[in-house]
């Protein structure tokens, strides 16, 4: 390994002899020769010749998506709680038909939940609403459209589940 500068002696000066085979003039300099002819080297392709074919974009992430091991608890929660809602509702179970109504009602909102935030993970979005990250703001209608839709199925639910008693 060559010493620098800084691993000289604190006394000793540096040591800046040139090669006496070498004119002054032909040294180059620390970022390389000074002068070109024409001011470019030609060591390259032609500037039209670089783009010849036509270029081609390719997404190199691959593409976000729901996969099976996602979306196959989601599925299943929402049977079982869609299952767990209707059985009473078709069938007499008695005192304890209205409390696994609620309960199969409550499992199906979770899982519808846990679908629509999974599905906003990987990009989804409701119809009117923006996308994540867009930093757009909602339409106020849309928004209200949304909650009244949802209160109504609640209300419907619970009135439902109420008249088991």
């Amino acid at each position: 390994m060559e010493a620098g500068p800084r691993d000289t002696a604190q006394g000793a000066e540096l040591d800046t002899a040139q090669d006496p085979r070498e004119p002054e003039g032909e040294r180059l300099s620390p970022d390389g020769p000074d002068e070109t002819s024409g001011g470019v080297t030609a060591d390259g392709p032609e500037p039209d010749e670089m783009f010849a074919e036509p270029e081609v974009e390719v997404e190199l992430r691959p593409q976000r998506r729901l996969r099976i091991w996602q979306l196959a608890p989601i599925v299943g929660l929402a049977a079982l709680g869609s299952l767990m809602f209707a059985f009473p509702l078709a069938f007499n179970f008695g005192d304890s038909g209205a409390m696994i109504a609620m309960l199969g009602l409550l499992i199906s909102s979770c899982a519808a939940g846990w679908g629509m935030m999974a599905a906003r993970r990987v990009g989804h979005t409701w119809p009117g609403l923006p996308q994540r990250g867009s930093g757009g703001r909602s339409d106020w209608r849309v928004v209200i459209a949304y909650a009244v839709v949802v209160a109504v199925v609640v209300v419907l639910a619970v009135w439902r589940v109420a008249r088991l008693r």
